[in-house]
């Protein structure tokens, strides 16, 4: 019969396979929801062109509103990975973790009804629903970039219990830690200090290796090693 330190241990490890195979499948969903239909569809401050591109492209853009809704999933599994992954190590600050992500997962589920509006919206054709359409759009980013700050400060709290551990590397937990600050700070810009937009869309081509390498790096570590950590 397994001992309860066993059964931890095995739970421990399953949380690091789940959190690492939904952080991988939420980065290729990212890729393509926001990387390739999102940023090809939508024209800032073009309300009529971006509606012309979504209705030309309405089951694109239909798959777009499906990769936001596997990242909320992907989202809400992490939040519940960390937590049991980093219990062992400091159970309020991982509650704290788990919780901002579940946050940011509920925040980036509202942002994304926007884009289910949108979506109804291009059923119609007028310049009043096209502009109707894109204030949509804009909800939905603005909404989301909000969640983003939630989210910078869920990776801070998972870097720094990371970096009071043994098992986890120290590079790893840092590049964490510094894609966390990073996403906060630049959606706290953006969102209260828009009169230096474009400085921060600068400061955000500058700091995009170590957002992305951080939180991906964890994830592939959790994956390949962290199914193998073993409680002290």
């Amino acid at each position: 019969m397994k001992s309860k330190r066993t059964t931890n241990q095995n739970v421990q490890q399953k949380a690091a396979v789940f959190s690492g195979v939904a952080l991988l499948v939420m980065t290729i969903a990212a890729s393509f929801a926001y990387g390739y239909v999102h940023s090809s569809l939508v024209i800032d401050g073009d309300a009529a062109t971006t509606f012309e591109n979504i209705q030309a492209s309405q089951p694109l853009f239909r798959l777009e509103v499906l990769g936001w809704l596997i990242i909320v999933i992907t989202d809400l599994i992490v939040s519940w990975g960390f937590y049991v992954f980093l219990k062992p190590y400091h159970q309020s600050y991982a509650l704290l973790a788990g919780g901002l992500r579940f946050l940011y997962a509920a925040i980036l589920a509202i942002a994304v009804s926007h884009l289910v509006i949108t979506n109804n919206l291009v059923q119609n054709s007028s310049d009043r629903v096209a502009q109707q359409a894109m204030d949509s759009i804009i909800a939905f980013e603005a909404i989301w970039s909000f969640g983003l700050i939630i989210f910078g400060l869920h990776l801070i709290t998972v870097g720094l219990i990371a970096i009071g551990t043994k098992k986890i590397p120290k590079v790893i937990s840092l590049l964490v830690v510094i894609a966390g600050f990073s996403y906060s700070l630049l959606h706290f810009m953006y969102n209260f200090i828009p009169q230096i937009e474009n400085f921060t869309g600068l400061l955000e081509l500058i700091l995009m290796a170590p957002m992305v390498i951080g939180e991906l790096g964890f994830g592939i570590w959790l994956f390949v090693k962290g199914r193998k950590v073993k409680m002290d």
